[in-house]
């Protein structure tokens, strides 16, 4: 315990030490790293407690973007100094710790990329802006900074408190929310287990196969990044450029919003082949409930 010293005077010339306890109190502890609100979906919570087992690891610059998701060695980012330890230290960026949470939670890959792919998921099933604050949010919904393009992301807690791998040099913490400076707003993950809720009006859920590349136009003249496999939204069909071979093929092609866009590009109304829709044959372009989806 600190402790002050006091000079007590005690007539002339005269004085004792008196011991007493500093004024300066212990450092608050941080929140325990768990669901502090009510209302997440189970896969919200379960992803709020991947990520919490992560609570001491290194934050990593590129961590956690391996093949599979999970903790992994990073490297230096070229401008951060403490980066520059980062090929020795295994954790995970802040993209890298949200990964792996949904992983975790959802048993699929849904929100590889980085912090600005993860904000434009087609994933989300609500989004809030910055003006609404914390106010709206659920322990799990995943929170933006970045003007522009996104550069850090975090998880909610619930009670204005958030996880997240913050920068090299610090390990995965619990934190207040920053709703100041360049907070972009917050996104909401489908959280049912595989089935999300409706989508939003105009937009329709389909089921794909495999990771598909998406185009800016209906055929593969300009790729812009990547879907991914699994449930996805879709506006509306077009047709276009013949993907497959004699066998098995389609020439419909799907507006979407991409999972992850390449570098200098955007995911957003991009083209991707009804080729990839799970369980549909030859020229078919259907949602998940068999209903053909609408032209654009």
């Amino acid at each position: 315990m600190f402790v002050r010293l006091v000079i007590v005077s005690v007539g002339i010339g005269a004085s004792v030490a008196a011991i007493g306890p500093s004024a300066s109190a212990a450092p608050t502890a941080a929140p325990a790293c768990r669901v502090l609100a009510p209302g997440a979906s189970a896969v919200a919570q379960r992803a709020v407690a991947a990520a919490c087992g992560q609570i001491g690891v290194w934050y990593s610059w590129g961590g956690g973007h391996g093949s599979v998701p999970g903790p992994t060695f990073g490297h230096y980012d070229g401008q951060d100094p403490d980066s520059k330890q980062d090929g020795q230290r295994r954790g995970f960026d802040c993209s890298g710790l949200v990964r792996y949470a949904y992983y975790r939670a959802t048993g699929a890959d849904i929100l590889n990329g980085v912090a600005n792919d993860q904000f434009h998921t087609s994933r989300a099933v609500a989004r809030f802006s910055p003006g609404q604050g914390a106010g709206p949010l659920l322990p799990g919904d995943l929170m933006f900074w970045g003007r522009g393009n996104i550069h850090h992301v975090a998880i909610y807690l619930g009670a204005g408190q958030m996880v997240e791998a913050y920068e090299s040099g610090t390990h995965i913490r619990t934190a207040p929310v920053r709703l100041g400076g360049d907070y972009a707003g917050a996104v909401r993950i489908a959280g049912d287990g595989g089935t999300p809720p409706p989508p939003a009006a105009g937009r329709h859920w389909v089921e794909t196969f495999a990771a598909a590349t998406g185009y800016a136009g209906p055929n593969t003249a300009e790729p812009r990044g990547v879907l991914n496999k699994g449930r996805n939204y879709v506006y509306c069909k077009v047709r276009g450029a013949k993907v497959g071979d004699d066998r098995q093929f389609n020439h419909w092609w799907l507006r979407t919003d991409l999972d992850r866009a390449f570098p200098g590009k955007s995911g957003r109304g991009a083209y991707v082949s009804a080729y990839y829709l799970a369980r549909w044959g030859n020229d078919e372009a259907k949602d998940v409930n068999g209903a053909v989806i609408p032209d654009c």
